[in-house]
């Protein structure tokens, strides 16, 4: 049985030497005449100099002003902090342009794969075309800068292009995955008021189809606001809703790919949080704030570049998502799956990987603890000789399955168990292909994010369970809630408890050397050898 704390796996000299976060602590020495010995000491920078970080990330990863700002940080109070004053850029133009990588219009930029076996590719020269297709086509529906765009789709190409249209325009994008059912979709959507909304006909999961028609047309009823509907054929080849523009027609709408500039905290999308009670919370993120958080997170932690493939298990209703197409925004090309991770064997995702080369993996810790409960051995039964890295998350990762990782799949790889939250759409506390991986354990808290553990009276504690905390603002928290003018929702979700301080509603364990272990919520009890922690 494998021990919390064990160590499993040290990166080599080769790891380090080129990693993406070595070659951006190199460039620090250079232009800012920074030098660190050890990851903590570039951490501790990181959080100590807001300013001085942020900016040196937007500068090595070539952000793409269309005004300059003035500084990275002018107010560093929360909430209410202000990025990058008077900036003004675009998220889309960062993801089919990727700024650190020259890449080849005619090389694949997504991997697309059903459960049923069917699976497609487009390379960057044709995201690029489909998206000022989709782009020209919103415009001439009226769509503009702050209009919402709507999506009831799957985990599929479409969703991708229609999202960088959405925010090529300045327009705001939402999605919910087709499974959320009807009341799900309609708590969403009807509190934003959309005025198009792009959905499929149906999905299917396990081997079973599922028609969502119904659905859409219900939710249309509730919408007054909606223009335009735009039906994607996903289950039929030719499907029929009344009133709806067909995709492929779309498609063929002549444009040129351009991008509206807008203010760095202009609202990118709107994400979904639920509460214990009430309709789920629409937290608003900014295209500025998750590009340069996504970037950071994707190349200095997750090391993902251009000669990567990038994979995560998710839906359009889940953050992930959102974290998995920002990969183009580093040179890579994301591989995108719809369907049950289980069908038909539990093994589909690890033949998915084999089959379409990917190199960076991602699951949650559920379903690394499935494949070891049924006795999987992808290492042995598959060639995943090109895979370099694995990430879990939503849900600790116990160390019995850092175990099965290791022994099933590869020795060699960086396996980053990770923690964030909807709410920053990223994570606080990952790996780093500078630092081992120890059973367990979380290797480190991320560069940018001040996260401390607070005893019972809101002093940080090392070695002991506390309340997450997140003591320094980030770039990608909510610019705000949807319908919360004066931002009082937003800060009774993370500001009550300890004012000025992100309480995130979780229990962690910061360690001595700098790791960290998640026991999940705060608002529930929690028993850590005989003592009682939570809200009762």
């Amino acid at each position: 049985m494998t021990q919390e704390g064990e160590l499993l796996w040290e990166p080599g000299s080769e790891w380090r030497t080129q990693a993406t976060v070595t070659r951006f602590m190199t460039w620090l020495g250079v232009h800012r005449d920074l030098r660190f010995t050890t990851y903590d000491e570039f951490w501790r920078w990181s959080v100590d100099d807001l300013d001085g970080f942020w900016s040196a990330v937007a500068e090595y990863f070539g952000v793409r002003w269309h005004a300059d700002p003035a500084c990275a940080i002018a107010e560093p109070r929360m909430p209410g902090t202000e990025w990058f004053p008077g900036g003004r850029l675009n998220y889309a133009e960062h993801l089919l342009f990727p700024a650190t990588a020259d890449v080849d219009p005619d090389r694949v930029a997504v991997v697309f794969a059903r459960e049923d076996g069917r699976e497609r590719t487009l390379t960057w020269r044709e995201l690029r075309a489909n998206v000022a297709a989709v782009r020209s086509w919103l415009r001439e529906a009226g769509v503009g800068p702050g209009d919402r765009v709507a999506a009831l789709l799957p985990n599929c190409p479409e969703a991708l292009v229609a999202m960088l249209a959405t925010a090529s325009l300045g327009a705001i994008w939402s999605s919910c995955s087709p499974d959320f059912g009807p009341r799900g979709v309609a708590d969403r959507f009807t509190q934003i008021e959309p005025v198009v909304l792009i959905t499929v006909d149906g999905y299917t999961y396990g081997g079973k189809p599922f028609d969502v028609l119904p659905t859409v047309e219900a939710l249309r009823d509730d919408l007054p606001t909606l223009k335009s509907t735009v039906l994607v054929p996903y289950l039929a080849d030719e499907p029929v809703l009344p009133g709806a523009a067909d995709w492929a027609d779309v498609l063929r709408t002549p444009g040129e790919l351009e991008f509206t500039p807008v203010a760095f905290d202009a609202p990118l999308w709107i994400l979904y949080s639920s509460g214990t009670t009430g309709l789920p919370k629409p937290i608003v993120h900014g295209h500025g704030g998750i590009l340069v958080e996504h970037v950071k997170q994707l190349a200095l932690h997750m090391d993902l570049g251009p000669e990567d493939r990038f994979f995560w298990f998710t839906t359009t209703g889940w953050m992930m998502w959102n974290l998995l197409v920002s990969g183009l925004a580093v040179g890579s090309a994301v591989v995108l799956y719809d369907g049950s991770p289980a069908y038909p064997g539990m093994d589909a995702l690890w033949r998915l990987a084999e089959r379409t080369g990917i190199t960076s993996f991602g699951v949650s810790a559920p379903y690394v603890q499935s494949c070891m409960k049924a006795d999987l051995h992808p290492g042995r039964d598959l060639d995943l000789s090109r895979l370099r890295s694995i990430g879990s998350t939503g849900a600790p990762l116990p160390p019995e399955g850092f175990g099965w990782v290791y022994a099933e799949v590869k020795r060699d790889l960086m396996l980053s168990s990770l923690s964030g939250g909807t709410d920053a759409c990223t994570a606080f506390v990952g790996g780093s292909p500078l630092l081992p991986v120890r059973a367990g354990e979380i290797a480190c808290r991320l560069p940018g994010s001040r996260v401390e553990a607070y005893d019972e009276n809101g002093s940080p504690v090392v070695d002991q369970v506390g309340e997450l905390v997140l003591t320094a603002p980030m770039p990608s928290m909510p610019v705000m809630f949807w319908n919360d003018p004066d931002g009082a929702r937003l800060r009774d979700a993370y500001f009550d408890t300890y004012p000025g301080v992100w309480r995130h509603g979780d229990w962690i364990k910061v360690t001595e050397r700098g790791s960290c272990v998640i026991y999940g919520r705060s608002d529930a009890t929690l028993n850590l050898g005989g003592v009682r922690m939570g809200t009762s």
